[in-house]
């Protein structure tokens, strides 16, 4: 299972606030049904990578459908095969270690 951060960001949006935009991307990502958490700074989707892949594609597309002309789509990808992987279990190893 492949963690995966995204942010979608339009470029030369009318105003400064880009919630509109993100709210009508993570609507495509709620409909998909996979496991995400939204943070101020981006979405962390957990799931199978082809099927992330596909519906990231979709997220992006939201924000041309509203008429920019220009968005930048980053993705971070933490795919790890050799045993499960999730985004709580990858904090909880961490805090597990600051002690």
């Amino acid at each position: 299972m492949a963690i995966v951060e995204v942010s979608v960001v339009p470029i030369g949006s009318p105003c400064t606030s880009l919630s509109e935009y993100v709210a009508d991307a993570l609507a495509v990502l709620k409909e998909s049904g996979l496991k995400f958490q939204l943070t101020s700074m981006g979405t962390i989707v957990e799931g199978d990578l082809d099927k992330i892949l596909d519906i990231i594609r979709r997220m992006h597309e939201t924000t041309f459908a509203k008429g920019i002309m220009r968005v930048v789509t980053t993705i971070k990808i933490d795919d790890r095969r050799d045993k499960p992987n999730t985004g709580e279990g990858k904090v909880q190893s961490v805090l597990k270690k600051l002690k």
